[in-house]
C-alpha cells in the first residue's frame, strides 16, 4: 500500500464497518462515557472473546462501577463475577490493584496520558492507547494483533512487533485517523482479513493490499 492510498482505504473501511461487529470495549465506551469502564473492560478483554468480555463487564459494573465501589469487593467475589474471562484470578487481583492505585494516588480519576497509564499493573501500551482514545477522545494509536498484522499485510509498514508498529504508524499515519484506526482494523480483521486464509475475494480494499505474508487465501 502506497502512503497516499491509506486515505482511500480508510474511507472504504468506514463505509463497510457498520456491517461488522463493533469491538466490545468501543461499545462500552460509547454507552458509558467512562474512562474507568474502558480501562477495566480492556483488562477483562485480554485473551478473551468479545462476547465473554461483554457479559463479564456487565456483571461487574452492575455491582460496582468506580474504583471506590470495586475496592469494597473481595478478590474472590470479583473472580466469581468475571468468570470465565481468561486468567480471571489474575485479573481480579489486577483490577483491585488498579483501583487501589487510582484511589490512593489519582483521586479516583483515570489518567489521560499514556505514560501515566502504563505505570499501572497490567496496563500495556495497547490498553493505555485505548483508554486515551476511547475514554478521552485524545489522539493515540492502539495496536493489537489485528492492527499489527493488517498494517504489515498491506505493506503500509514493515515491522516485527506491535510496539514497533505503533512507532511506525505514529510517524506516517495521518493523525486524523489515529483514534478510529484500531476499531476499523479490528472489525475488518475479525470479519475478512483473518490471520489464516483471509477472505481476499470479498475484501473491499484488496486493490490497495500487497498481501505480504499471505500464502493461502479465499
Amino acid at each position: 500500500m502506497k502512503d497516499r492510498e491509506i486515505h482511500a482505504a480508510v474511507r472504504i473501511l468506514r463505509r463497510e464497518a457498520p456491517k461488522w461487529q463493533t469491538p466490545v470495549v468501543t461499545l462500552i465506551a460509547e454507552s458509558s462515557d467512562s474512562p474507568f469502564k474502558v480501562l477495566i473492560s480492556c483488562i477483562l478483554s485480554l485473551r478473551t472473546q468479545d462476547s465473554t468480555t461483554a457479559q463479564a463487564s456487565r456483571r461487574l459494573f452492575a455491582l460496582a462501577d468506580s474504583p471506590e465501589t470495586i475496592m469494597r469487593l473481595s478478590a474472590k467475589k470479583i473472580e466469581q463475577v468475571i468468570f470465565p474471562v481468561g486468567f480471571y484470578r489474575t485479573k481480579a487481583k489486577t483490577i483491585l490493584e488498579i483501583c487501589r492505585n487510582l484511589n490512593e494516588n489519582y483521586r479516583g480519576r483515570v489518567p489521560d496520558e499514556i505514560d501515566e497509564l502504563i505505570k499501572f499493573k497490567g496496563v500495556g501500551r495497547k490498553t493505555a492507547n485505548l483508554v486515551v482514545t476511547l475514554g478521552y477522545n485524545k489522539p493515540g494509536i492502539c495496536v493489537d494483533t489485528h492492527v499489527h498484522r493488517i498494517s504489515n499485510r498491506w505493506g503500509y509498514v514493515k515491522t516485527a512487533t506491535p510496539e514497533k508498529t505503533e512507532v511506525a504508524l505514529r510517524q506516517k499515519l495521518p493523525k486524523q485517523y489515529w483514534i478510529e484506526y484500531n476499531d476499523l482494523l479490528v472489525s475488518f480483521g475479525q470479519q475478512l482479513c483473518r490471520p489464516i486464509s483471509p477472505l481476499c475475494s470479498q475484501c473491499p480494499v484488496a486493490k490497495y493490499c500487497s498481501q505480504i505474508g499471505v500464502t493461502v487465501k479465499r
